[in-house]
């Protein structure tokens, strides 16, 4: 009998409902998980029934949606308009929703209420944070309120100004050390998953070996216990933004710009619409 893995084709266990609790059970299997962003229905529904475990409504729409350079200028209408859309097209996934820059950095009681609001608003199962140690007291005030939180170390993008570049973290043992102590802050402090973005992989794989909270790496090898990509790299839409970890697997710029151009020629041509596609 053929390997599903192989083939293709889904195993009967693909089509459980992924919940935090899977993601724990993936991660003690040894069963790697997959994740990519969305942030509209239609991709979100695709993403969905492809059988992706997690779909992450990501700041990033700031700039692969909105144009922006960074991720800051976010709000929380714009988040919560983002995930709304995005929970209406995913069934099976887990729909995690990034708090954005300013949401949860004035303190508890706003982080808890912006939360909720992504929650009840939003339709989000869980939501996510950067940073490790110095936000470790505010995850543990959101998961006692029952909200589940994905941690997010390494490189934090909404701390771009404060870095002043998007370089490999983590690269001199100083820095490692206090990324290993960000994900041991947020496991103690209940977060049920911790993405890890653009570090060394040795540390990434140390890291994902020091907590038995599932790691998912974004640029930082394959030692983590699941991987998540910006949909739009890694379909080849974002032509301006190629690093080394985003693998390529559609080049829709090119296969767009064509559908484009033709639809353009018929339109002049007169050939569209046709007979068959008039009233």
């Amino acid at each position: 009998m053929p390997d599903p893995s192989s083939s293709g084709e889904r195993k009967a266990s693909d089509d459980r409902k992924v919940t935090t609790l899977r993601l724990t059970e993936m991660k003690r299997a040894g069963e790697r998980i997959a994740c990519l962003t969305a942030y509209d229905f239609l991709t979100a529904r695709l993403i969905d029934q492809s059988g992706i475990d997690v779909v992450l409504v990501g700041d990033s729409a700031a700039m692969v949606f909105a144009g922006n350079d960074t991720t800051v200028p976010m709000t929380m209408d714009e988040m919560i308009y983002h995930t709304r859309v995005v929970t209406r097209g995913v069934r099976r996934a887990l729909a995690i929703a990034d708090m954005p820059f300013g949401s949860y950095h004035t303190g508890a009681d706003d982080a808890l209420r912006n939360a909720i609001r992504l929650m009840k608003e939003g339709r989000a199962e869980a939501v996510k944070l950067e940073g490790g140690v110095g936000i470790a007291a505010i995850v543990r005030r959101i998961v006692d309120a029952g909200i589940p939180v994905c941690g997010h170390i390494g490189l934090q993008p909404q701390s771009i100004n404060a870095y002043g570049t998007y370089k490999t973290r983590g690269t001199e043992g100083s820095e490692a050390e206090r990324i290993v102590d960000d994900a041991r802050a947020l496991a103690d402090a209940g977060a049920f998953a911790i993405v890890v973005e653009k570090v060394p992989q040795a540390l990434a794989a140390r890291i994902t070996a020091a907590v038995a909270t599932p790691t998912i790496g974004i640029g930082a090898g394959s030692g983590c216990d699941g991987q998540i990509l910006v949909t739009p790299d890694m379909l080849g839409m974002n032509t301006q933004f190629h690093p080394r970890f985003v693998r390529r697997y559609a080049r829709l710029a090119e296969t767009m710009g064509q559908a484009f151009a033709s639809y353009r020629a018929d339109v002049r041509s007169g050939s569209f619409p046709a007979a068959n596609e008039s009233y």
